[in-house]
């Protein structure tokens, strides 16, 4: 009886570890600052999550100040963006909001980089969608 009950554990908690691998790693990543810490632990964390898992799928959003990240002039990180924007998986999207209250155009942007109405509304839909939800901060 004892065999079985083993068993039977073991079976189910098998079927769990199965069921939570074949769950999607899905993160978008809420930045706001413009300190170049916190534009280097995002960089640094994508390329983290991309070796760990190379199906991972990663959005950075940008609104406030954040947006600089994706301004060739003032990020501390441009070309290691640029490097990350070839993964398929990888997305940069700013909040025209942020970009509209400080007067930045989509042509400061670095090529490639996507704009969304409302940044807040873009991160909030992702939790919806079962994103998992990190706010930068160094």
């Amino acid at each position: 009886m004892k065999h079985i009950l083993f068993v039977s554990y073991l079976a189910l908690l098998s079927f769990g570890l199965v069921r939570a691998q074949a769950q999607p790693y899905r993160v978008v990543f809420d930045l706001t600052s413009r300190d170049s810490l916190d534009q280097k632990a995002v960089m640094r964390w994508i390329k983290e999550v991309a070796a760990a898992n190379p199906k991972a799928e990663m959005e950075v959003v940008m609104y406030a100040r954040g947006f600089e990240l994706v301004m060739p002039e003032r990020s501390t990180v441009a070309a290691d963006v640029k490097e990350s924007m070839k993964n398929p998986n990888v997305s940069f999207k700013v909040c025209e909001i942020a970009m509209k209250n400080n007067k930045v155009e989509k042509s400061q942007l670095l090529a490639g980089v996507q704009t969304v109405p409302d940044g807040i509304y873009e991160i909030v839909s992702k939790q919806r969608e079962q994103w998992g939800y990190i706010k930068v901060m160094h």
